[in-house]
């Protein structure tokens, strides 16, 4: 199980357009953004992909990169850029489901066409929301069981400008009894 202020798996996947998106390489100020989304054939993952897209530059402003990955091969999301649009965020393709697993994502299996009328793969991983500290230690994270109510950029931006502000640490670390 992962752990707040503890280091996170790695993440070294290709990127739609080229290069590669290394998790430990990362060289940005305050962290990274790890969008874990379901794949094409998700609804609900292109609307949220277009509002990370949109504030992407902002959570630039504040020293954090951004990056939405999934399980889809290289032609499936090349398809998600195309339809979210825009060019401010990376996508990573072909995460290994054991991996998934590695940062506590829940695992599907397919029900067929999904009802914009893609085939869904059959296994994918559910969506999670992760912000990584430059040292690849987790500060925050957010797992679904399925698509709907995710966390809002919105508000993980204001909770940066707070973090940030405040030099405020990465909570739910503690291991004990209880």
């Amino acid at each position: 199980m992962l752990m707040p202020r503890e280091k996170t798996p790695d993440l070294a996947l290709p990127l739609v357009g080229g290069g590669a998106f290394t998790l430990s390489e990362e060289s940005s100020e305050q962290g990274t953004v790890v969008c874990f989304y379901r794949g094409l054939h998700c609804p609900v993952c292109a609307t949220y992909l277009a509002e990370l897209e949109k504030l992407t530059p902002d959570f630039a402003e504040r020293g954090v990169t951004t990056v939405a990955i999934s399980s889809d091969k290289e032609d499936r999301a090349q398809a998600m850029k195309e339809k979210v649009g825009g060019d401010n965020l990376r996508y990573a393709y072909d995460l290994p489901l054991p991996q998934a697993k590695d940062w506590g994502l829940y695992i599907s299996t397919s029900r067929g066409k999904t009802s914009i009328g893609i085939e869904e793969p059959a296994l994918f991983s559910e969506p999670g929301l992760f912000l990584v500290q430059p040292d690849r230690s987790l500060y925050y994270m957010s797992v679904q069981t399925m698509p709907f109510v995710r966390p809002h950029f919105k508000e993980l931006l204001g909770a940066l400008d707070f973090a940030i502000a405040n030099s405020y640490p990465a909570r739910g670390e503690y291991k004990g009894a209880v």
